[in-house]
C-alpha cells in the first residue's frame, strides 16, 4: 500500500508519502499561516517529488483529533474532499494522541503523549509499546493535568512526548530517572505517524462521510449553545 497522511490537528503542517517498507517523503512546518493555505499544496508537491499521481495513492490518512478545532476541520475536510473526488482511494483518521506515541515507538514501555487543552486540563493517554508495535492501555481522554500525572505510576520507565511534555516532566517529575522526554523532533505531530498507525490497523479505513473530528470535549459553541 502507498499511504497519503495528512496532520493538521496542532502548530505544525505535515504530510507524507509511505508505503509498507518505507517513507518515501515528508514535509513538516511549523508555521503561523492557516493550515488551509498550505496543507493541499503541500501534498501536491509531495507527491510531485515523489513522481507519484493521486490514482496511485491507496489510502488517505489524517489526524482525527484531539487537537485544534479549526485545525482538525481543515484536515478531515481535505481528506473527504480527496476520497470523494477519487472513489478508489480508502479513507482513514487516526487518534493524534496515538500517531504521537508512533513517533516513538522504538521505545520499549509506556508511552504516554501529551496535549495542551487549557490551563491546567490536558487531552493524554498511555500506550504500550514493544518496540514496532503499540496498543493503548489508557484511553484518551480530556484530563485535570495534576490529578492525573500526580497518580501516574513511574515504578518503570514510561516516556512523555507531546507538546506539554517538557512542561510535565519540569513540573511533576524533575527528578525521577524514570520518566524520559521523547526527542525534540519526535515531540509534535507529524503526517509519517498517521501512516504507520493506519499500516499497522487498516481496518480503521471509513466511508469518506462517516470521517468525523473526536474533540474529546466539548466546542465553544457547543458550550455557548448550552
Amino acid at each position: 500500500m502507498t499511504i497519503l497522511g495528512i496532520d493538521t490537528s496542532g502548530k505544525t503542517a505535515s504530510c507524507a508519502v509511505m508505503t509498507e517498507e518505507r517513507l518515501l517523503a515528508e514535509k513538516t512546518v511549523y508555521t503561523k499561516l492557516t493550515h488551509s493555505q498550505i496543507i493541499l499544496p503541500m501534498a501536491e508537491e509531495l507527491l510531485a517529488d515523489c513522481g507519484l499521481e493521486l490514482s496511485e495513492i491507496d489510502a488517505v490518512v489524517c489526524a482525527k483529533g484531539p487537537g485544534s478545532y479549526t485545525g482538525l476541520r481543515i484536515g478531515i475536510a481535505a481528506v473527504k474532499g480527496l476520497c470523494m473526488g477519487c472513489p478508489k482511494l480508502e479513507c482513514a483518521g487516526v487518534s493524534t494522541l496515538e500517531a504521537l506515541a508512533w513517533s516513538s515507538a522504538a521505545f520499549i514501555g509506556r508511552i504516554v503523549p501529551v496535549m495542551y487543552a487549557r490551563p491546567d486540563v490536558v487531552y493524554c493517554g498511555v500506550y504500550e509499546s514493544t518496540s514496532g508495535s503499540l496498543g493503548c492501555a489508557v484511553p484518551d481522554a480530556v484530563r485535570d493535568e495534576a490529578e492525573f500525572f500526580e497518580a501516574l505510576d513511574v515504578s518503570s520507565p514510561l516516556l512523555l512526548t507531546g507538546d506539554r511534555c517538557a512542561e510535565i516532566k519540569e513540573k511533576y517529575f524533575a527528578d525521577e530517572k524514570n520518566v524520559l522526554l521523547a526527542p525534540a523532533a519526535d515531540r509534535l505531530q507529524k503526517a509519517s505517524a498517521l501512516c504507520q498507525a493506519f499500516l499497522a490497523r487498516p481496518d480503521v479505513a471509513v466511508p469518506p462521510e462517516a470521517l468525523e473530528a473526536s474533540y474529546l470535549q466539548a466546542t465553544k459553541a457547543e458550550k455557548l449553545k448550552k
